[in-house]
């Protein structure tokens, strides 16, 4: 935290956010971490595509290339001058190394030549941020009124992350303790690789929720067996109190698909619907539904909808759990499953049915964006939490105790 800075610094509020940790180079400029004035992302979804998954030399090329037009139509989308700003806010990790040095090198550069405070940011408490950004914008009597000193439980699941945080503000400062992980794939992860699996295109997530209403969610029994953490699964194991963590595991359910295809000799078809698919490489689930659910036989889309309806109930059903252990006032879910249709769905039906509130980020600030970025600094830039000239990308950050 550098020295002689103070709260007073808030002379606009406004912040200018960029975000670079994996495929998508965003910038925001959000004033007093609830007002959005512009957001702007380049999306890299067309240069990984072809390879199924991101590639992060790619992914480091196309920050470099996009990250100065980014800022500047951020800036002028909120009609804003660089003098105007309080500080300049970046994603400082967990993330990919490369990617995240785009990002912090440009912040760092551009906060030191407008003589304005750098505040580093926690990509997942970022996420958290999405949701809380568009809270304060919501009519107070829409609002949950939370009991006063107890906290929020987070799921903020992704491609990369599916973790349980419990969140908790107090004096402006946000404080986070780690409840619960995934032991292996995130949630993210395994409905892209289970789209893969099955000849769909990058990025997977989006089409597996587009084509499960297709399929019978019941057709395939898949489970979850009771998962305990072993120190031996990860080099770097997040530290958990054993009787109180609650632990995910999604490897299981993608090697149970997989063997599936395999006994009900689905390859031939799958083949069919890659091959298919490699002519529509701009294709997507908002466009061109009808088109590549014409390419799903129904043993597929059973398949499909039977695996969303298993990892969704098994998020649902742990969150839940996990809520009612610490007493929580509301859960958050944010990241970029956030975006599933079903998963809200569910979610929502099982706070009505349990009388606790839960909340989401709207669809544009479900994944990666650099608003959330500049919303979880406001609070940093009010209690003065800046970073120093050595700041660099750090791509196995934690967030909280």
């Amino acid at each position: 935290m550098a020295s002689g800075q103070t709260g007073e610094r808030a002379r606009t509020g406004l912040i200018l956010g960029i975000e670079s940790s994996c495929d998508e180079t965003s910038a925001a400029v959000v004033r007093g971490g609830r007002e959005a004035l512009s957001n702007v992302i380049a999306s890299q979804i067309a240069v990984h595509a072809p390879f199924g998954g991101v590639v992060p030399e790619l992914a480091s090329r196309e920050h470099l290339r996009a990250i100065v037009p980014v800022v500047e139509q951020a800036m002028a989308g909120a009609g804003v001058a660089f003098d105007d700003l309080d500080a300049v806010a970046v994603t400082e990790g967990p993330g990919l190394p490369g990617a995240l040095l785009v990002g912090v090198s440009y912040a760092k550069a551009l906060a030191l030549a407008l003589g304005k405070p750098l505040i580093a940011v926690n990509h997942l408490e970022g996420h958290i941020h999405a949701v809380l950004l568009e809270r304060v914008l919501q009519p107070a009597e829409t609002q949950a009124t939370p009991e006063h000193g107890q906290p929020k439980l987070a799921l903020v699941v992704s491609g990369g992350h599916t973790h349980l945080y419990l969140a908790q503000e107090t004096h402006h400062a946000w404080t986070y303790r780690n409840v619960g992980r995934t032991v292996d794939d995130a949630a993210g992860e395994a409905f892209d690789k289970v789209a893969k699996l099955l000849g769909l295109g990058y990025p997977g997530g989006p089409w597996v929720d587009a084509l499960a209403p297709f399929g019978d969610a019941r057709a395939v029994p898949f489970s979850f067996a009771q998962v305990k953490a072993k120190a031996h699964r990860r080099a770097d194991p997040v530290a958990l109190h054993p009787e109180e963590a609650t632990y995910f595991s999604f490897s299981g359910i993608k090697t149970a698909v997989l063997r599936y295809v395999q006994t009900h000799d689905m390859e031939a078809r799958i083949a069919a619907r890659r091959q298919a698919m490699a002519t529509m490489p701009d294709a997507s689930p908002r466009r061109d539904l009808e088109a590549v659910r014409a390419l799903c036989d129904q043993e597929s889309l059973d398949l499909l909808a039977s695996f969303q309806r298993a990892v969704v109930g098994d998020l649902v059903r742990k969150t839940f759990r996990a809520a009612e252990r610490y007493d929580v006032a509301e859960i958050l879910v944010s990241g970029g499953v956030a975006a599933n249709r079903e998963l809200r769905e569910r979610f929502t039906a099982e706070a009505a049915a349990q009388g606790l509130p839960v909340a989401f980020p709207s669809l544009k600030l479900a994944t990666d964006n650099a608003a959330m970025i500049a919303a979880a600094a406001w609070p940093k830039l009010i209690t003065s939490e800046f970073a120093g000239e050595t700041l660099t990308a750090a791509a196995g950050l934690k967030l909280g105790s």
